[in-house]
């Protein structure tokens, strides 16, 4: 995976994780958020989660649902500060941990157990490259202010450093950190962080 956005993922899809049903996964979500449903990630991964699951209604019901929607989530990214369009696909036992100042362009990938702080911005690096955007694989813990973009893949199990600007792919397992972000701890063919 490049980061590009797949020829067949579409607006008009459930872009929720496969296998698992809806309320089990809003159960999953509340526990991923320590069971605080007061919490500004959780709730906005509710809308998320919702706004997906809208696609799978027939059309006159999912005309009505989008209706609802729309303007919900545009209260929502105002109120709670996260932009999470409900065309990024996110995996499961994600947290947003911290209030507000989440942005994540709509075709972005978010792996499962993965942890985005507040002011992080996942998206494009440029008016011209709209269809390249950021994956982070599984197990991916981004840091305050952190800022990824462009079409990269971010490995399984990295971890990207406070207000870190990562415009290239991070190997799986790795540390980065700085503007622009560099690796600072690799695996080393054993597997331990070198």
């Amino acid at each position: 995976m490049n980061g590009r956005r797949p020829e067949q993922h579409t607006a008009g899809e459930n872009h929720n994780p496969a296998g698992i049903g809806l309320l089990a996964l809003l159960r999953e979500d509340l526990r991923s958020h320590q069971s605080d449903r007061r919490r500004a990630g959780f709730r906005i991964l509710v809308l998320h989660r919702l706004g997906n699951a809208r696609m799978d209604l027939p059309g006159p019901a999912r005309k009505l649902a989008s209706a609802l929607y729309n303007p919900v989530w545009h209260w929502a990214t105002l109120r709670y500060g996260i932009e999470l369009p409900y065309t990024v696909r996110v995996g499961r036992r994600v947290e947003f941990a911290h209030h507000g100042g989440i942005v994540i362009n709509g075709w972005a990938g978010i792996g499962n157990d993965c942890v985005v702080r507040h002011g992080v911005t996942i998206g494009v690096r440029g008016v011209n490259e709209v269809d390249e955007l950021p994956i982070l694989a599984d197990g991916v813990e981004v840091g305050v202010g952190a800022v990824i973009l462009g079409g990269i893949l971010v490995g399984e199990g990295s971890r990207i450093g406070a207000n870190a600007v990562v415009v290239r792919d991070v190997p799986a397992g790795s540390t980065v950190a700085g503007v622009p972000a560099r690796v600072i701890s690799a695996p080393t063919q054993e597997g331990a962080v070198s």
